[in-house]
This record gives C-alpha cells, sequence and structure tokens, in this order.
C-alpha cells in the first residue's frame, strides 16, 4: 500500500510536465492527450486532465482554439503560449537535473548492493 501512494504521488508530480511536452508537439484535442498519457502508462481520466488543463490555461501557459467537428459539436484543441514553452524549458532542464540525481543515487545503491553480495560471499 505505501508503495502504491508513491507511485500514485510520483505520477502526479510528473504529470503536468508530460502533458505539456504532449502538447509542445502542436494543437492537440484533450482526448488524443488522455490517450498519450495512457499508452504511456501515465493512468489519466478525465477528471483529472480537465482540471489541470484549465489550470494551465488560467497560469498562462496554454490557449486553445475550438475547432469545428465533422462528427459532432465543435472540438477545443490546446496548444502552448510563448510563456508554456518558456516554462517547458525550465521544467526541461530540472527534468535532466532529476534524472541524473535519481540514476547517480540508483547506481550507488546497486553498487552498495553489489559490494554487500561481494563481502557475505
Amino acid at each position: 500500500m505505501i508503495a502504491e501512494n508513491t507511485q500514485t504521488q510520483m505520477r502526479k508530480g510528473i504529470l503536468e510536465y508530460c502533458v505539456l511536452l504532449i502538447i509542445s508537439r502542436g494543437e492537440i484535442y484533450a482526448s488524443d492527450i488522455i490517450a498519450e498519457l495512457k499508452s504511456a502508462r501515465l493512468l489519466v481520466v478525465e477528471g483529472t486532465l480537465y482540471p489541470l488543463l484549465t489550470r494551465l490555461k488560467n497560469n498562462g501557459l496554454l490557449s486553445y482554439n475550438w475547432v469545428e467537428s465533422t462528427s459532432g459539436p465543435p472540438r477545443k484543441y490546446y496548444l502552448l503560449t510563448e510563456k508554456g514553452k518558456s516554462i517547458l524549458s525550465q521544467l526541461d532542464a530540472t527534468w535532466q537535473e532529476l534524472s541524473y540525481a535519481i540514476n547517480t543515487s540508483k547506481k550507488v545503491a546497486d553498487n552498495d548492493t553489489n559490494d554487500q553480495i561481494n563481502i557475505n560471499k
């Protein structure tokens, strides 16, 4: 149970970054964002995504365009603003730092485990 809670918090922590990455490729419909997040195994439901998109828009990181649909009502397509692109660039740098720190810590932990195994032989 503790591991599941930690895993959930880790996913929540990177969700905003992943959403910005997806939108950075160009205009995208919310259902397509959800599909990409699910395929990346970041299990997301609409009830999680829509409040996040609203917050990102209210913070000036996203804008949207209404596009007529041939199969129903108009669709809202999201895109990054210049501010969103700038924030994403900062988050990219932070991700690189975190990835390095995690990989370094993992290598140290793995080496310590291997050292313990060798000592016990």
